[in-house]
């Protein structure tokens, strides 16, 4: 009993900081059932009732089904060009490293540190020159660069906690290093695998700087259909909360049904 008072305390706490993080989310969820009016209302309205004005404005002038679809083309093919580049390059870190293995796992790790509006211009010329501007494939090559890191990171800890006298067997029985990673490392690693996708995949669905500057009309992702609604004479508070929710819910209902899957890949190996 006395236990169970000492922890009340921090269960109350925790839980007004989780209100506290999930209102943004509820503010925006009940706000783009309102109409403009009611949405720039002062005081703000509480109870009203609803209706799909802004959802269906969204949808069917804003071109909804495009931006989805690119949204979905590009996080699924950055997420596979990253497994494809990062798999044979974490094999060959956590089974044959050499003197400067640990220094490039740090050094590709401090790419992320740098901020993307560093590199803008120079990303701007080259997709320009190249004739990348406005394209799917600029947005899955620049998603897999930024992603990689991690993904290497993430399946590098995972190849390290499988245990190397299986490699060395089947090396003994004449297997090379491509079966030793298909027949051996892909189901033995699955789960972190599996983890490092659902992560990549989420992360490329939230990126919104290189959609926003580098796309206009054909290859934006959900990101570039939220601003949309930021317009110079002023927000459309009911219309920009409803293409918000409109893009925030398809990886919502992704990242819940693979929550449980993440949360074992991520945990793998950390119980011996």
């Amino acid at each position: 009993m006395d236990q169970d008072k000492a922890s009340l305390p921090g269960t109350v706490a925790a839980w007004i900081v989780a209100f506290l993080m999930f209102f943004p989310i509820l503010w925006m969820t009940l706000t783009a059932f309102k109409t403009e009016a009611q949405a720039i209302a002062i005081p703000p309205i509480v109870f009203f009732r609803p209706v799909l004005e802004s959802f269906a404005q969204a949808i069917a002038q804003s071109g909804y089904a495009l931006f989805a679809e690119n949204s979905i083309i590009v996080s699924l093919g950055s997420t596979a060009l990253a497994l494809v580049i990062a798999f044979p390059a974490s094999y060959a870190m956590a089974f044959q490293p050499g003197r400067q293995t640990q220094n490039l796992l740090v050094w590709m790790l401090s790419t992320k540190m740098l901020p993307p509006v560093g590199v803008l211009v120079p990303i701007y010329l080259i997709c320009r020159d190249t004739g990348l501007l406005d394209t799917r494939i600029a947005l899955v090559i620049i998603n897999t660069l930024m992603n990689l890191p991690i993904v290497i990171w993430m399946l590098y800890s995972f190849f390290r906690d499988i245990p190397r006298d299986i490699l060395e067997a089947a090396h003994m029985d004449g297997v090379g290093p491509r079966g030793q990673m298909i027949h051996l490392l892909l189901p033995l690693a699955s789960p972190g695998i599996v983890s490092a996708a659902l992560l990549a995949i989420i992360l490329s669905w939230n990126e919104a700087f290189w959609s926003i500057n580098l796309t206009a009309a054909h290859a934006g992702t959900l990101a570039a259909f939220i601003a949309r609604y930021s317009a110079p004479e002023g927000l459309f508070w009911a219309k920009l909360s409803a293409a918000s929710v409109l893009a925030v819910t398809p990886i919502l209902i992704f990242g819940s049904l693979a929550q449980r899957r993440l949360v074992r890949g991520l945990t793998v190996g950390a119980v011996k």
